[in-house]
């Protein structure tokens, strides 16, 4: 009730400023009230000066002030709030099915700057070479220093076919570059690669390797089948590979995390400052239990936001080994809210909080075993794996032992886990005696 009296005092205010009441008097006499009417009454004297006396017309309707005015508001919360305009809306549900326009980057506002979180593959951005953590400068000659989120990814998308140029810097190596790209449309399969690996490398053990691209709505599905079908040739161990992937949606990490934990175990929980952002998410209690193999996940400084709620909550729960270098650390929750015109209000509720209560948000989560990687290797292997499925088995060993410690770390630490299993198991002959 107290929410829809302001919402009705916001109306009769602004109906006052921009009939050219005067609104000072209500302000003044309302300077220390934390109700919200002064500053709304402000506001209102804002809109009605600039429709007023503002030079050029063309700039004043309701829609682009108020639009401008919303954009503002939430840029100025966090990286990760915006305002989405109807079509802005629409694209953002898009992406969870796996389909949109583009140049396949996912990008993150970080130190002031549009950053790549990671360049999803067989885009027209992984092909160029771009890596995770470079930053863009310029977008078609424009600088992005003072671009929101929002306006990158409008820059950025657009109809296949159309050109785009960037400037990107390279932290790492204080490189700056210039990228002639094609946009094209992006169809991103969630599931890729997966394979026993070359007995070369493991041995007298059959260790399987997946990478999660993402999680969207078929990502749980998908790995799923993925993984009856490796354990049917006989998978004694398994290696996920979560490089490069900037996360998805929530439940879907959630379903994913229930391929490999008991039912109902605790994943991940949030906490915000209401009580309706104090939630625990956990596996399903009909979530199909698998044979409890050795697991290793690769993560990078590329592995975000989903891909550090799985990664946070095996390593907690002692369900996984993780290899690789410490994750993004984008553990903040977005709730979407749809207004009536079908614009949208994204904005960060809550934080995400591993099962042993660490924060995700700015710290990401350490690897057990850390193993970093040259910039060059990154880009190797990244570009190898857009096509890593057609490489021969010969190859595709050769291409690890010399490109990939990480990987070549993640078989290791599974061949000293099983090696261990098979040397202090009792056998029913032994205890006969």
């Amino acid at each position: 009730m107290k929410r829809r009296i302001l919402i009705g005092t916001l109306a009769l205010i602004l109906v006052a400023g921009l009939g050219g009441i005067s609104l000072r008097s209500l302000a003044a006499t309302n300077e220390d009230d934390d109700t919200g009417y002064s500053q709304i009454a402000i506001f209102a004297k804002a809109l009605q000066l600039i429709r007023q006396d503002y030079v050029d017309g063309n700039k004043t309707s309701y829609h682009d002030l108020v639009t401008a005015a919303l954009k503002g508001m939430l840029s100025s919360l966090d990286p990760h709030s915006q305002f989405m305009d109807p079509d802005d809306f629409r694209d953002m549900q898009e992406d969870t099915r796996s389909r949109f326009n583009g140049l396949g980057i996912e990008v993150a506002i970080k130190n002031g700057l549009p950053t790549v979180v990671t360049p999803m593959e067989d885009t027209p951005a992984a092909k160029a070479g771009i890596l995770s953590g470079d930053q863009i400068l310029k977008i078609n000659g424009a600088s992005t220093e003072k671009m929101d989120l929002q306006d990158v990814i409008n820059h950025l998308r657009g109809s296949p076919g159309q050109k785009i140029a960037l400037t990107l810097i390279r932290p790492a190596t204080k490189e700056v570059k210039d990228y002639a790209l094609e946009r094209a449309e992006i169809k991103v399969q969630s599931v890729k690669s997966a394979r026993l690996l070359n007995a070369d490398l493991t041995g007298s053990f059959k260790i399987g390797y997946v990478r999660l691209i993402q999680f969207n709505e078929p990502t749980a599905e998908e790995l799923s089948k993925t993984l009856d079908d490796l354990q049917k040739q006989g998978m004694q161990a398994l290696i996920l590979d979560l490089r490069n992937n900037p996360g998805g949606l929530l439940n879907s990490a959630v379903d994913v995390c229930a391929q490999f934990l008991p039912p109902n175990t605790k994943v991940v929980s949030t906490q915000g400052r209401v009580a309706s952002q104090q939630r625990e998410y956990s596996t399903s209690g009909a979530a199909k239990e698998r044979p409890h193999f050795p697991m290793a996940l690769l993560v990078n400084e590329g592995s975000a936001s989903g891909a550090e709620i799985v990664c946070g909550a095996l390593k907690d729960l002692h369900r996984a080994i993780v290899v690789g270098e410490t994750t993004f650390g984008k553990g903040s929750v977005q709730n979407v809210m749809q207004l009536p015109d079908g614009s949208a209000l994204r904005f960060t509720t809550a934080k995400y909080y591993t099962p042993s209560k660490q924060v995700i948000h700015g710290n990401g989560v350490t690897p057990n075993i850390r193993v970093p990687m040259s910039t060059e290797q990154e880009r190797m292997v990244f570009t190898a794996r857009s096509s890593g499925d057609t490489m021969r088995a010969d190859e595709d060993k050769n291409f690890i032992k010399s490109n990939d410690p990480q990987m070549m770390r993640a078989i290791d630490a599974l061949k000293g886990v099983m090696i261990y299993a098979q040397q202090n198991t009792v056998k029913p002959e032994a205890i006969k005696k």
